[in-house]
């Protein structure tokens, strides 16, 4: 079933800004825990022992890697929102069909349909990983 039909774009609509308001309280509490007092505790301590500081920079790394990902996800959200309202939400960017109702539901910022997103997984995929 393709995702543009007049019904079903409200009601993904809809999902994007739950989502968002979802995202976005999870930035604020991850800011709230980039202040967190047991990392200020195991820095600020004097002097500062070098298995404590790591941990301390350690927890503010993750704590960064977590808010830049809320962050991205809300850019995909705003381009979500963006294409609804320029009508190419739903239609996919590499072959142009339909992205499925289900897909859409399920990824709602897709931007592919699931066949373009598999290829494209397997063209840029890390070549990286272990083998043995």
């Amino acid at each position: 079933m393709a995702a543009r039909n007049g019904s079903q774009i409200p009601t993904l609509g809809k999902m994007l800004e739950k989502r968002l308001k979802l995202v976005l309280d999870g930035v604020r509490d991850e800011l709230e825990k980039s202040e967190n007092q047991q990392y200020v505790e195991l820095v600020g301590r004097i002097p500062t022992d070098a298995g404590d500081e790591s941990v301390g920079h350690c927890l503010a790394d993750l704590n960064l890697a977590i808010i830049d990902r809320h962050i991205q996800e809300v850019r995909d959200i705003d381009a979500a929102k963006s294409r609804i309202k320029d009508g190419s939400f739903g239609i996919c960017m590499d072959c142009k069909d339909d992205i499925s109702f289900a897909r859409l539901t399920a990824y709602p910022t897709a931007k592919r349909c699931l066949v373009c997103q598999q290829q494209r997984e397997k063209t840029y995929a890390s070549g990286n990983t272990p083998r043995l």
